[in-house]
């Protein structure tokens, strides 16, 4: 959950409304699966794998059920006899993205719905991070339904007891609580284990090191990692120093000190999810006309102005980040909230932070991929997941081109738009 400070909680997700109006005003069905064994080569696109490496222009690559088997450029990958043909040339293909921090309905219909949602805007795989009581995502997620982004979750979060807020989250006071509250989500298969190290602008008794030390441990004997929600970066010290797995935000009160970037040098398995607030500069929404319904965009449009305050908290996020990309920490990607076509905005938003497109794209795909501990996805090549989305533009050019989908497919199935 968003600590609420100047600029950081994002004006779009107060329209939680959003996916009620969505799944009202769009048909988000999908193309009937294609027969088992069949074929499909898709030709002449530039193809971004996804992995760092340079594109492949007139790329070719073929799909077998949900499956990449072939990955190439048009001269070195054989057509197979009888297999159906797309061209795609003059588009670009990227592969879907991975949003690694979300949170979502724990209600199976509506949780659907977002997941449906979230793959009509190119998502292929989001983690729901903390806020699930009940297994309904973890059945969803091995029903691995047609149409719809692949839902990971951590279940229930770990805090210290905050009244008048979420009591979704377990809240602890000792060791032993602690530890019990790792071991009952351990029992339950989740996917991480997420803590909430924040006093919430002093309101709160955060979770001290020796609290969130013995989850990280238990955690650790028990093979799953911890992702931690701070706000501050004596916090990220301590937790760094402690053993922590991954962020699930950047360091927001103040810029970075070398002693940081040691530590996450001494650290270098541990991944940063900056979650950047919006910018805070006047914008045009309109590439979201025809996405959402007229009075959601005119909304969106009217709060989309120059803020000081909000560009203040977006540049000291902005500056940590670059400094941690620099000094050659792994980024990976999320959203926070419940929008479901925000990714589009952080994306943007770490480009202006200082990161080339193509290390975004890079944390957006391969790298969150392997933060959820995914080896089968996050990349295109061959044996991999068809999870891609075809563009209209090059975003490697401008990364704002993400928005220019031509087609969306999950597991080999196209998306319908």
């Amino acid at each position: 959950m968003r600590n609420i400070k100047p600029g950081s909680c994002r004006p779009y997700i107060k329209l939680f409304s959003i996916f009620l109006l969505l799944a009202a005003g769009l048909t988000l069905s999908t193309t009937e699966a294609q027969p088992a064994g069949s074929v499909t080569v898709f030709e002449g696109a530039r193809l971004i794998p996804g992995n760092g490496n340079v594109p492949i222009e007139d790329a070719v690559f073929i799909v077998k059920e949900d499956r990449l088997t072939a990955v190439g450029r048009r001269s070195e990958v054989p057509i197979p006899d009888g297999a159906t043909r797309i061209d795609l040339s003059g588009k670009t293909v990227m592969p879907a993205i991975i949003d690694a921090h979300k949170h979502l309905s724990g209600e199976r219909e509506e949780l659907i719905s977002q997941l449906r949602q979230l793959a009509y805007f190119g998502v292929g795989t989001v983690v729901s991070l903390g806020d699930d009581v009940s297994d309904v995502p973890l059945e969803v997620h091995e029903e691995s339904i047609p149409g719809t982004a692949r839902e990971y979750t951590a279940g229930r979060g770990i805090t210290t007891p905050e009244p008048g807020r979420s009591e979704v989250p377990y809240w602890i006071t000792t060791e032993e609580q602690a530890r019990q509250a790792v071991r009952e989500q351990v029992a339950r298969k989740v996917d991480f284990i997420k803590i909430w190290v924040d006093d919430r602008d002093g309101k709160y008794e955060k979770l001290s090191p020796a609290l969130y030390s013995a989850i990280i441990d238990e955690a650790h004997k028990n093979n799953t990692r911890v992702t931690a929600h701070i706000f501050k970066m004596d916090d990220a010290k301590g937790l760094l120093r402690a053993g922590i797995d991954a962020f699930a935000h950047g360091i927001r009160d103040q810029d970075i000190d070398a002693e940081t970037i040691a530590l996450f040098k001494q650290h270098p398995d541990v991944v940063v999810v900056p979650n950047l607030p919006p910018r805070g500069i006047a914008t045009d929404m309109s590439w979201l006309n025809g996405w959402i319904p007229v009075t959601e965009l005119e909304k969106l449009q009217a709060e989309a102005t120059d803020r000081p305050e909000v560009q203040k908290f977006f540049g000291i996020q902005a500056r940590n980040l670059d400094k941690l990309n620099k000094a050659g920490v792994k980024i990976a990607f999320g959203t926070d909230g419940s929008v479901l076509w925000e990714h589009h905005l952080e994306l943007e938003n770490m480009v202006a932070a200082g990161m080339t497109p193509a290390e975004v794209i890079v944390a957006a795909t391969r790298n969150s991929a392997e933060l959820i501990g995914l080896s089968d996805t996050g990349v295109l090549a061959s044996g991999n997941l068809a999870d891609f989305i075809v563009l209209d533009a090059n975003p490697l050019e401008d990364i704002t081109n993400t928005r220019r989908i031509s087609s969306v497919y999950v597991r080999g199935v196209q998306v319908e738009r």
